[in-house]
C-alpha cells in the first residue's frame, strides 16, 4: 500500500524487519543468482481467450479449462469443446526467400516471384489482396489470381510510398508500425497511405569499424530547426488506377498522424499538426477527389501529443460520434462528439488520467476505461460511466494496481490482474457491476513467510514547492541499521508522460542479493512524469532537465536525511533519455549526485530530432537559453564524480556523438570519467554484448558503492 512516510514512522518499521528476519531462512544462491523462487512465488495461469460472452479458457499447470463467468465454476476442456471453440485462423501473409506468401487454412501459396522483398505485408480486411512495399512503392496482389499491381511509380531513395521516413517512425507512428505507412479502408476499397519526399532532410553518416574498411551507413534524420520530410495524404484503389492526394500542401511546415477510417469507409480522418505542435486539427477527407473538411480544432499554450500509442479518437460503429481523448485541461479525459465536430458533453470530467478504453458498449451507451487511480496515481483502475459523464464506478477494488484488464467480448466481464509492492500477483474474475465472481489464482507461495525478503515501499516526498507527492519505490538493505549509512542507487528515466514507479510487485535474485549486499535501491519520478497529468508534464516546456533534476534531487535529500543514505554514494543510472538524466546529475546535479552509469545518452538537444524535441523546447530560434540551461555540455565543469558513459556505436536514435563531444569535453577539463562504446550497438544491444555491459555495470557498483570485490555469481 502507497503510504506518504515520515521519517520516524520509516525508520519504526525497518527496526520491526530486522527482528523479523532473524526468524527466517536466508535466500540460497540459486534463488538469488537463477532466479529459482519456487515455492516463495507461483506461475499464474494463463487466460487465454474468450469462447464467448461468458466463457473463457485457463491454461493451468500444462491443462486447459473452460470457466463459466457467470457463476466461476470451470471444468477440463474435453474434445467436444475443442471441435466447438476451434478458432477460425485468419490468412497470414508472409516472405520467405524475398518472396511473399500466404497461409490460408494451412496452406501455402506463392504470391510474388522476384528479386526485391516485400515489406509489411498487410491482408485487406475482405481477405482478397495483399498489400505492400517494394521499392519505395505501394503495391497490392490479387490472392486468388496472384496478379501484382503497382501503386505507385516513383519509389526512389528519397521517395517512399508507404513506407516511412525515420523520424515519423521513431516519433510519430512508433516502432511497431516498422515503417508501415499504409492502411487499408474497412470495406477493402481503397487504401491509405503516406507518400514521404525525404530529399529536404539533412543525411546523418554512422559509421563503424568491421573488417578492412570500416562501415558506413547514411540516414535521413532531421535534427533540431532542421527540414522535416514533406509528406502526403495519398488515396488510391488497391487494383490500380490514379492516385487522389487529399487537400493539404505538402511544402508547409506541417506534420500529419496516423490517419483512420470512418466505419463504411467514406471517409478518411486525418490528423494535422503544425511545426510547432501546438495545434491539432482533424479533417474528414473525401477519398473520391481529396477535398477536406475542418472536424476538430484543438489549440495548447505547450504542444499537443501526435506520437504512436495514443489512440485519440474511437469512432462509433454507428457512424454518428466519435469519442476522442484530450488533455487539454491539464488532465487526459475522454469527450463525446458527433461526426460534424460539435462536442455533446465531456464524459470524464475530473483531475485523473485515462489510460486506455477498454470497451464501449454503445447499445447501454456505457463506456470501460482504465485510469491512473483517482485515489493512487500509482496504481491503474477499471472504471465505468455512461456517455453523459454519469453514474462514474470504479470496478476494481482494494488498494491494488490492476495492471492488466481483459475483458469479455460484450464487456459483461473482466479477469483483472492485480498486486502492489508488498502483494504478490493474483488473478480475479468480476463483472461489470464490480462484483468478485471468482479469485482465479494467487502467486503467493506457500513458502513465501518462511524467507526474509527485503522490504520494498512506496514513499511520498513533498516537493519543494509543496506542490506535489512525488513518488519513489525503494528496495532497503536486508537487516537495516538505522545508525549506519548505506549507498543509494536511483534508477530513473526521467522523460516526459514516462514515469516508472507504481505500486507493483517484483521480486528478482538481483534486487534480494544487491539489498543483501547493503545496497539501497531507488526508482524516482517527479511532477511531469505522469502522476500529476498533462498539468505537471508542462512544467518541462522550453525547460527540459531543470524540474526533473529539482524533484529528483529533492527526493535524494530526503534519502539521505531519512532513509540512511550515504551522502558520498548518490548513484543514479539509466539509459537513452535516463541517460540523459544521469549525465546532467552528474554535472548540474553534482553537489547531490556522487556517481552515475548512463547509457545511449542525450547530453545536448540540439542533437536530437525535430519532432521530440521541438515538442517540449521549441527550436533554438526561439529557445535559446533553453537550450543553453538543459545541455550537460554547459555544466561540465561542475563535474566531480565519478560518471560511467556507455553507448552503442551504431546508434541510429541517439547518436554516438552525443557521448563524443561529452568525453571530449571532460577530456578537455581534465577530468576523470569511465566510458564503454559498443561495435554494431544501436540504441541497446544483445548477446554477449549485453551480458558485458551488465556485467560493466556490476564492477561499478560494487568498486564505488559497495567498495569491495564483486560477488562472482552476480557476473554473466
Amino acid at each position: 500500500m502507497s503510504l506518504l512516510k515520515n521519517a520516524a514512522a520509516c525508520s519504526a518499521v525497518l527496526i520491526i524487519s530486522i527482528a523479523t528476519f532473524a526468524q527466517q531462512k536466508q535466500l540460497t544462491d540459486d534463488q538469488f543468482f537463477k532466479n529459482d523462487f519456487k515455492g516463495i512465488v507461483n506461475i499464474l495461469p494463463a487466460a487465454t481467450r474468450w469462447v464467448d460472452n461468458s466463457h473463457f479458457l485457463l491454461v493451468r499447470d500444462g491443462k486447459t479449462f473452460v470457466v463459466d463467468a457467470k457463476n466461476g465454476t470451470e471444468r477440463e476442456q474435453n474434445d467436444t469443446d475443442k471441435t466447438q471453440q476451434k478458432t477460425t485462423v485468419a490468412a497470414s501473409p508472409f516472405t520467405k526467400s524475398k518472396d511473399l506468401y500466404i497461409k490460408i487454412n494451412e496452406v501455402e501459396t506463392r504470391l510474388t516471384k522476384d528479386t526485391f522483398p516485400e515489406i509489411n505485408a498487410k491482408i485487406s480486411p475482405d481477405g482478397k489482396y495483399v498489400g505492400y512495399t517494394k521499392n519505395n512503392d505501394l503495391y497490392t496482389v490479387e490472392i486468388a489470381t496472384q496478379k501484382e499491381n503497382r501503386l505507385t511509380s516513383d519509389g526512389s531513395d528519397v521517395i517512399l510510398n508507404g513506407y516511412a521516413s525515420w523520424v515519423y517512425t521513431e516519433e510519430i507512428l512508433g516502432r511497431a508500425s516498422r515503417y508501415r505507412s499504409f492502411w487499408w479502408s474497412p470495406d477493402s476499397k481503397k487504401i491509405a497511405f503516406f507518400r514521404t519526399d525525404d530529399s529536404p532532410v539533412a543525411p546523418f553518416t554512422i559509421t563503424d569499424g568491421p573488417g578492412t574498411h570500416g562501415y558506413v551507413e547514411t540516414e535521413r534524420y532531421p535534427k533540431v530547426g532542421d527540414k522535416n520530410p514533406e509528406v502526403k495524404v495519398g488515396i488510391v484503389n488497391p487494383a490500380g488506377g490514379a492516385v487522389v492526394f487529399a487537400d493539404f500542401n505538402a511544402n508547409d511546415d506541417q506534420y500529419f498522424g496516423a490517419p483512420i477510417w470512418t466505419n463504411d469507409g467514406s471517409s478518411l480522418w486525418v490528423q494535422w499538426m503544425n511545426r510547432k505542435q501546438n495545434n491539432l486539427k482533424i479533417y474528414a477527407v473525401d477519398p473520391t477527389n481529396g477535398s477536406k473538411k475542418q472536424v476538430y480544432d484543438e489549440v495548447q499554450k505547450t504542444w499537443i501529443q501526435l506520437e504512436d500509442g495514443y489512440e485519440r479518437m474511437h469512432i462509433l460503429a454507428n457512424n454518428k460520434n466519435f469519442i476522442l481523448e484530450s488533455d487539454k485541461t491539464g488532465w487526459n479525459n475522454l469527450y463525446l462528439y458527433d461526426m460534424a465536430g460539435k462536442l455533446i458533453n465531456e464524459i470524464t470530467p475530473g483531475k485523473f488520467t485515462v489510460t486506455d478504453v477498454n470497451y464501449i458498449d454503445e447499445a447501454k451507451k456505457i463506456i470501460y476505461f482504465t485510469a491512473r487511480s483517482k485515489e493512487n496515481t500509482a496504481r491503474r483502475d477499471l472504471y465505468s460511466v455512461n456517455f453523459d459523464g454519469k453514474k462514474m464506478q470504479r470496478l476494481t477494488f482494494g488498494d491494488y494496481n490492476h495492471g492488466v484488464i481483459n475483458m469479455s467480448p460484450d464487456g459483461s466481464y473482466f479477469i483483472t490482474t492485480y498486486n502492489n509492492v508488498s502483494t504478490p500477483t493474483k488473478m480475479t474474475l468480476v463483472n461489470n457491476t464490480g462484483k468478485i465472481i471468482k479469485e482465479i489464482a494467487d502467486s503467493k507461495g506457500a513458502e513465501m513467510n518462511d524467507y526474509a525478503l527485503a522490504k520494498t515501499e512506496i514513499i511520498r516526498v513533498k516537493s519543494d514547492d509543496g506542490l506535489y507527492d512525488l513518488p519513489m519505490k525503494v528496495t532497503w538493505p536486508m537487516n537495516y541499521d538505522k545508525n549506519k549509512k548505506y549507498p543509494a542507487l536511483i534508477s530513473v528515466y526521467g522523460g516526459p508522460n514516462a514515469g516508472t514507479v507504481m505500486d507493483t510487485w517484483g521480486l528478482t535474485g538481483n534486487q534480494q542479493f544487491y539489498a543483501k549486499e547493503g545496497l539501497i535501491q531507488v526508482a524516482m519520478d517527479h511532477r511531469a512524469s505522469g502522476h500529476f497529468g498533462k498539468e505537471g508534464v508542462n512544467y518541462m516546456y522550453h525547460n527540459l532537465g531543470y524540474w526533473e533534476m529539482k524533484d529528483y534531487t529533492t527526493m535524494a535529500k530526503w534519502l539521505i536525511a531519512n532513509g540512511g543514505a550515504d551522502p558520498k554514494k548518490i548513484c543514479i543510472t539509466g539509459f537513452s533519455y535516463g541517460g540523459y538524466m544521469t549525465c546532467y546529475a552528474l554535472t548540474y546535479g553534482a553537489d547531490v549526485f556522487t556517481h552515475g552509469m548512463a547509457g545511449g545518452s542525450v547530453v545536448d538537444w540540439t542533437l536530437y530530432d525535430t519532432h521530440y524535441t521541438e515538442r517540449y523546447m521549441g527550436t533554438p530560434a526561439d529557445n535559446a537559453e533553453g537550450y543553453k540551461t538543459s545541455s550537460v555540455l554547459n555544466y561540465a565543469d561542475k563535474y566531480k564524480g565519478m560518471l560511467q558513459i556507455v553507448h552503442g556505436v551504431i546508434d541510429d536514435n541517439v547518436h554516438l556523438q552525443n557521448s563524443i563531444q561529452f568525453t571530449s569535453k571532460l577530456q578537455d577539463l581534465k577530468k576523470d570519467f569511465e566510458e564503454m562504446f559498443y561495435s554494431g550497438g544501436r540504441h541497446g544491444w544483445g548477446g554477449n554484448k549485453n551480458l558485458h555491459f551488465q556485467n560493466l555495470k556490476t564492477q561499478f557498483i560494487y568498486k564505488y558503492l559497495l567498495e569491495k570485490p564483486v560477488a562472482k555469481a552476480m557476473l554473466k
